[in-house]
């Protein structure tokens, strides 16, 4: 896989609420923003309150602390996804929300969520072809990008749980009904396992939409704790990434990866009736605060470590944590 060298655009430390990313360190790095769950509604004007704050928030801090790329995990357009490749949701809910000049020229790196899986994920794909800083080229994928000036790398691991673990009804039960094909799905599986037992990168990030672990409204994925989970901790990953519970959380299990739930794009909510569900000490960090207005994800990975930092609108930082490389 080709490394991936993107211009990093304006760089002005910030300092935010009582946490900063560590930008004045003299290391080079590599910056990105993690959203998910960001899709709006399907009635005019089909974007919401809370949406459009968490992307100007997105804007003043990419203007600020610059960014390389942002990675969407799934939920892109509520609550069936598009039609087609033409489907005004495109411009009305992505192109004219995420519109601050300091994200026009910031590629993003997609995958679907369940309500995409609800209307037509090859629309998505192809929309790619359409608009430029939209990168969707497979149901799944894989990427690779170098920290500037250094020879210290992140591979970045890009799953379709939808496909891998089935759909899943938000106003039924949270557990995804079975992929629609084990075939499918098990060459996914053989899929990861490769990329992962192959990955020689300081980094290596997995991202989906379901999360692993969680204490919210869906709570942990069970097909994930029993698929994916052992491959995280067998092949040494940093971090998995993921949406689908609607607010913001860190959990770290006792292998030491991050499991990074960035799901406040577009709604939030403050439930946490699975915490008994995910083993004692993982989780150390949760905002569900409606009054919050959502959030993001801010990831700074340097020779050194991965900074992560959530923040909410108004510039307020939440929490903060590192994680560190594989390998010296």
């Amino acid at each position: 896989m080709e490394k991936i060298l993107v211009p990093l655009i304006i760089l002005t430390p910030v300092f935010l609420g009582v946490l900063s990313v560590p930008l004045t360190d003299p290391l080079p790095s590599l910056r990105f923003v993690v959203i998910g769950d960001w899709g709006g509604i399907p009635l005019p004007p089909f974007y919401t309150k809370q949406e459009t704050l968490v992307a100007e928030e997105m804007g003043k801090v990419v203007n600020s602390w610059g960014a390389h790329f942002v990675l969407s995990v799934g939920d892109n357009f509520y609550y069936d996804g598009v039609q087609d490749v033409t489907d005004p949701r495109f411009k009305a809910t992505f192109e004219s929300v995420y519109n601050a000049d300091s994200l026009l020229d910031v590629p993003w790196y997609v995958i679907a969520g369940n309500h995409d899986h609800n209307g037509n994920v090859s629309a998505q794909i192809a929309y790619s072809n359409v608009s430029a800083r939209w990168n969707y080229p497979e149901l799944y994928y894989d990427r690779v990008f170098s920290v500037p000036g250094t020879n210290v790398s992140v591979r970045l691991l890009l799953l379709d749980t939808v496909t891998l673990c089935g759909n899943s009804d938000d106003f039924l039960t949270g557990q995804p009904a079975g992929p629609v094909s084990r075939r499918t799905a098990d060459k996914q599986l053989e899929w990861l396992e490769e990329k992962l037992s192959g990955a020689q990168e300081q980094y290596v990030v997995v991202a989906g939409h379901y999360p692993v672990w969680s204490v919210a409204e869906h709570g942990p994925t069970h097909c994930l704790i029993h698929h994916v989970d052992p491959l995280l901790k067998k092949y040494k990953a940093t971090a998995y990434m993921c949406g689908h519970d609607h607010n913001l959380q860190y959990l770290q299990d006792e292998a030491g990866i991050g499991h990074i739930l960035s799901g406040a794009g577009n709604f939030m909510e403050n439930s946490r009736k699975h915490e008994d569900e995910v083993p004692e000490g993982y989780l150390r960090f949760f905002q569900g605060d409606a009054e919050s207005m959502g959030g993001f994800v801010y990831v700074n990975v340097t020779p050194k470590e991965m900074n992560i930092t959530y923040i909410q609108p108004g510039g307020k930082s939440l929490f903060q944590t590192t994680l560190p490389p594989r390998f010296a």
